[in-house]
């Protein structure tokens, strides 16, 4: 028969190893898919898809009246080994998800567009994913040069209501963010 000891240190694990498994997990948004793309005469395109499941604690908040703020930032770097790194381009889109209870519906809107959907879903798949968006434009790359491409998405939580910034600071489950470093290589040496 196990000593006093040896019983309580094994309760202690089963009871450190029962909140582990009963704490929430942190939802950070994951990439699906990243392709850069240079057709001729286009710019630097880029195409995206990201997969992310609100926490409870977020969900709650929108469905209370409280908008989100969905940030996406990408820079591109001319690469140089003489100097540090030169930025050619930087593009930005800011996206605003919004609960409407008298209609029942999101509402998300990028600058003047908006659009109406029925489901958080729906409305969060197209924050989530972007088809050839022009991140630099023509001219602006040399055919002979390296680039870096660093693309950032996060949730913007100092665009939230004065109130719940002070409380946000102190929750895992309002970090939303993604950091992603992709290099794009001179075309002769594709």
């Amino acid at each position: 028969m196990p000593c006093a000891p040896v019983l309580l240190l094994r309760r202690l694990v089963l009871l450190l190893s029962l909140l582990l498994a009963l704490s929430p997990s942190r939802a950070a948004p994951e990439l699906g898919s990243f392709e850069l793309r240079r057709p001729p005469d286009e710019g630097l395109l880029l195409s995206y898809s990201l997969r992310l499941q609100l926490p409870a604690a977020v969900e709650d908040a929108l469905l209370k009246g409280v908008p989100l703020h969905f940030l996406t930032e990408v820079e591109v770097y001319r690469e140089r080994w003489y100097w540090r790194d030169e930025r050619v381009a930087r593009q930005s889109r800011a996206w605003r998800l919004a609960w409407q209870p008298l209609v029942r519906r999101y509402r998300l809107s990028l600058g003047g567009f908006s659009q109406q959907h029925d489901r958080l879903d729906e409305a969060l798949a197209a924050v989530l994913a972007a088809s050839r968006w022009q991140v630099a434009e023509a001219g602006t790359l040399d055919e002979g040069s390296a680039y870096r491409v660093e693309f950032d998405f996060r949730l913007d939580t100092s665009r939230l209501p004065r109130p719940l910034q002070f409380s946000v600071d102190r929750e895992d489950a309002w970090e939303l963010e993604l950091h992603h470093r992709a290099r794009l290589l001179p075309r002769e040496s594709r």
